[in-house]
């Protein structure tokens, strides 16, 4: 079992941020190049100014009329995407991690928020599976590779949480938590969960066509 550890820990840790980092940049330039070949006249109405506004608004909850007119789903969402963040990079033993290995020191979570924020994220999972069974047009777009995305991005939470209260064979579910994040952070690029990587290329494009050429509000 320890020797797992040091495997999992070690090499497979260098080669999933390795992944991360390479494969971000691949699909960041192939957005970048595809929008050149086909969509050139894009770069001739983009606007800092535009970008800027469209972003910082749509990220301050209840700002926009989608998100007045679905409250619920707004207070799930905001919730899930600040603790799917912050929990991660903030987190205690964490913390210790980017010190011990990097010698970067961060500020950390009190141990009983970053449980709470831990469950907040298992709990908006089992609302986003939810959501995607009884809600008829959302069930239509929904593909298995969907449910699989929200076991993948829960599993490091709920192994996380299993391990740091050593509830069950501490060991066995710590590798279970470095590996399940670990294969998480591969598939960032190469999922739908790359709207992380173009959501604010997204928001800049639409920000500038409504301000630009609409001469409207994007929200």
């Amino acid at each position: 079992m320890h020797d797992i550890y040091q495997f999992v820990s070690g090499p497979l840790a260098r080669l999933a941020f390795t992944v991360f980092v390479i494969g971000s940049l691949y699909r960041l330039v192939q957005m970048f190049v595809l929008v050149y070949r086909k969509e050139k006249f894009i770069f001739s109405f983009m606007s800092w100014k535009y970008s800027l506004r469209s972003i910082f608004h749509w990220i301050i909850p209840f700002a926009a009329v989608n998100m007045q007119q679905q409250p619920i789903m707004t207070l799930v969402t905001f919730t899930f995407h600040i603790c799917l963040l912050v929990t991660p990079v903030f987190l205690l033993s964490h913390a210790v991690l980017w010190e011990e290995r990097w010698n970067i020191r961060l500020w950390s979570l009190p141990d009983q928020l970053s449980d709470i924020m831990t469950l907040a994220v298992i709990g908006c999972c089992f609302f986003f599976w939810g959501r995607r069974i009884k809600l008829p047009e959302v069930r239509y777009l929904t593909f298995a590779s969907d449910y699989a995305l929200l076991g993948m991005v829960a599993a490091p939470f709920v192994t996380g949480l299993i391990a740091y209260h050593q509830w069950i064979d501490y060991p066995f579910f710590m590798i279970l938590h470095i590996l399940s994040g670990e294969i998480l952070l591969m598939a960032v690029p190469f999922t739908r969960l790359s709207h992380m990587l173009f959501w604010p290329f997204t928001r800049a494009y639409m920000g500038s066509e409504f301000g630009n050429v609409r001469h409207a509000r994007d929200w």
